[in-house]
């Protein structure tokens, strides 16, 4: 029994350290081959640099349209978060706590968004944002971005808010706490470790998004990351060095806010698991 649990515990261990392979082998490809030339890239692919050639990263870091694109996806994901997790919340709250008819009916509507790819709704979506004149703005990404974030946020927030015991509100309702107070002074700051997950989710898949940030913005000055990286690889096709410095750079602070934020991700939804 020893020797077979000892022998599932190693192809468990081997299973994982192959995934993790996958994962880091090609990140510190991509940033030992950032320092070569693209010359040496073509004739040393997979040997250390022979001259290492920092220019390439410095010559990204030094550029300002670099940083603008860094602030522009913060900012957004910072907007789509807020927009995100506060209607999430004041929904989740009512389909958590309110029993009237047709609750489930609008959580299943909320359930079938999951549903929805946002391909489907690339040509209406461009049209209404064409309308209300929010091309090149930055809430043209932000509210839309949003909008698909609801389902997800929403289920898992209502998921919380139902752990949370019934005698808790009533309690606080007889000392005088109405509803809305209740939720912004009590709830809430119950539901921290729900709020940080969802808010992990929704920084991470605004950072990350490419195509409504291409489909909105046509100035340059608006481009985020993920559009700067398509937009670099286009201006130095040949430089494949170069290209590579700066997806391992546009990388960083993703894998950087990953790295603070993990324990708070996989807190929160183990949390919501467990107490459901």
């Amino acid at each position: 029994m020893n020797a077979r649990r000892a022998a599932r515990g190693l192809s468990l261990h081997a299973v994982v350290w192959l995934i993790g392979a996958f994962v880091v082998v090609p990140l510190i490809y991509a940033v030992i081959s950032g320092f070569k030339s693209t010359g040496e890239l073509t004739t040393n692919p997979f040997g250390l640099p022979e001259h290492w050639k920092t220019g390439n990263y410095t010559g990204i870091l030094g550029d300002g349209m670099f940083w603008r694109q860094i602030a522009n996806s913060a900012g957004i994901a910072i907007g789509t978060t807020c927009c995100t997790v506060a209607a999430s919340a004041m929904a989740a709250y009512v389909l958590a706590r309110y029993a009237f008819r047709g609750r489930e009916l609008f959580y299943t509507l909320f359930t079938i968004g999951l549903m929805f790819p946002f391909a489907v709704a690339v040509l209406p979506l461009f049209l209404l944002l064409r309308n209300f004149d929010l091309l090149d703005n930055p809430l043209g990404v932000i509210l839309p971005q949003a909008a698909f974030g609801l389902p997800m946020t929403i289920i898992i927030l209502r998921g919380f808010f139902r752990t949370i015991p019934a005698e808790v509100e009533e309690a606080a309702i007889m000392d005088g706490c109405g509803k809305f107070r209740f939720f912004w002074k009590i709830l809430l700051p119950m539901a921290r470790p729900a709020l940080g997950t969802v808010s992990v989710l929704a920084i991470v898949a605004s950072w990350n998004n490419f195509f409504l940030p291409l489909l909105v913005f046509n100035d340059p000055k608006w481009q985020t990351i993920p559009v700067g990286v398509q937009q670099f690889q286009g201006q130095y096709s040949t430089d494949y060095a170069l290209v590579l410095a700066y997806i391992v750079l546009a990388m960083v602070p993703a894998l950087a806010f990953y790295a603070v934020a993990e324990r708070q991700l996989i807190g929160g939804l183990t949390a919501g698991a467990t107490k459901g």
